[in-house]
């Protein structure tokens, strides 16, 4: 296999990692939720030259201890004083799915820019709502984090762009993980409150295939099986075709289980970018040793720098490969692998941080007001197709999609 990393300063843009390292103005970003979601983006906010954590909120005070501790900031028990604090010109919300609407609404009605976590919110209706407050305040939606954001995902697009594979005609994407018996909340076991992996983990595979296969979805057809396990009443895995425009389509696999380990697919990479062991180790079996999940997984927010997940790669949602009519095309979690009549050429993806992409796009949305891909209209129009999912799944109909043009 040869590398082609000469062919970067063409396909992968760079103007934006020199621009960021002479940064004077950061944006000052309070976070509303400083649980597991926050700790996972923490590094990267931290290492980012673009962003200043200046407050949190989070009803835990523990958390708050240790945001306060680690970044000298200010916090608060209550997301409307955060929003409402002339400090903050940002909020990331990362507090559960269900909150969502509520937090980012005051956000943007403070006018304050928002990131919100994948997915945007629970209903079509109420991401509607946000967009449509979001154009009155005359403020940024980006909604994110979300594995679209991933930079061999963003190169690529640009390598696609490019034409290395001709025109796409078939995308698949594959990943079977341990999800469903990780520690969860009442309300992450619950489909009606945006739990299961349709909300949680579909809206990647989601993203990212509509980020790679850039035309408009069109229609689903798709299948969960409903809960295969009682004691985790919620979807727990699912296949999907979508029919884009242009004759593309895909193919969108997933489980939740804990059987199989996906990340044996990826250089034995875990989806966060840190190197995993041969070493099986069942999350079923370490769950049962768990006297109180809840608190478990209340645990498991954000207490040090130290403590959150170090990514040494890029992050990553298995496997994904894109076909084209000169070429074939997979993600790894160092850069892109391109297979044509010449063999296999890996072009490396620069790391900086993992989810560094997601705040240099939040520093262009904020200071730049570049619209970023990823914005509301985006984020519902992959919430549209977590809906398609259920609703074809229980009707076993195709499902055509309404919110997919821009």
């Amino acid at each position: 296999m040869t590398r082609n990393p000469t062919l970067l300063c063409c396909v992968y843009p760079e103007q934006k990692v020199i621009a960021l390292s002479s940064i004077s103005n950061p944006i000052r970003l309070g976070v509303a939720g400083l649980g597991r979601a926050f700790a996972l983006s923490a590094p990267a906010i931290h290492a980012h030259p673009g962003v200043n954590l200046v407050a949190g909120a989070e009803p835990n005070s523990e958390h708050r201890r240790s945001f306060e501790t680690t970044f000298g900031a200010k916090t608060y028990a209550d997301v409307r004083d955060l929003v409402t604090d002339p400090d903050v010109e940002a909020v990331y919300v990362s507090t559960p799915h269900g909150l969502h609407k509520e937090h980012a609404l005051a956000a943007i009605n403070a006018g304050k820019s928002v990131l919100i976590e994948k997915p945007m919110t629970v209903s079509l209706e109420d991401a509607s709502s946000l967009i449509e407050a979001a154009k009155k305040a005359g403020v940024q939606i980006i909604v994110g984090p979300s594995h679209s954001f991933d930079g061999p995902v963003k190169l690529a697009e640009a390598l696609i762009a490019e034409g290395k594979i001709g025109r796409v005609r078939m995308i698949h994407a594959l990943y079977a993980t341990d999800f469903l018996y990780r520690p969860r909340t009442a309300a992450e076991l619950s489909t009606d409150l945006g739990g299961g992996v349709v909300f949680s983990q579909a809206v990647h595979q989601i993203d990212l295939v509509r980020r790679l296969a850039a035309v408009p979805a069109q229609r689903v057809t798709a299948r969960t099986g409903g809960a295969w396990d009682a004691d985790r009443p919620t979807e727990g895995a699912y296949s999907m075709l979508i029919d884009f425009s242009e004759g593309v389509y895909a193919s969108l696999t997933y489980s939740g289980y804990a059987h199989f380990d996906g990340d044996r697919l990826m250089e034995n990479t875990a989806e966060l970018g840190i190197p995993k062991s041969d070493e099986f180790k069942s999350a079923r079996k370490i769950l049962e040793s768990v006297q109180d999940e809840s608190e478990f997984k209340s645990s498991r927010g954000f207490s040090s720098l130290e403590t959150c997940p170090q990514a040494q790669t890029h992050e990553h949602f298995g496997q994904v490969f894109v076909f084209g009519d000169r070429g074939d095309l997979r993600l790894t979690p160092n850069g892109v692998e391109i297979t044509d009549t010449n063999g296999p050429e890996f072009y490396p993806a620069p790391f900086r941080t993992a989810r560094a992409e997601v705040f240099d796009t939040l520093y262009a949305a904020v200071r730049e007001q570049t619209t970023p891909l990823q914005d509301g209209k985006w984020g519902r129009a992959s919430l549209e197709i977590c809906h398609a999912l259920l609703t074809s799944s229980e009707t076993g109909d195709t499902v055509t999609l309404n919110y997919q043009e821009g």
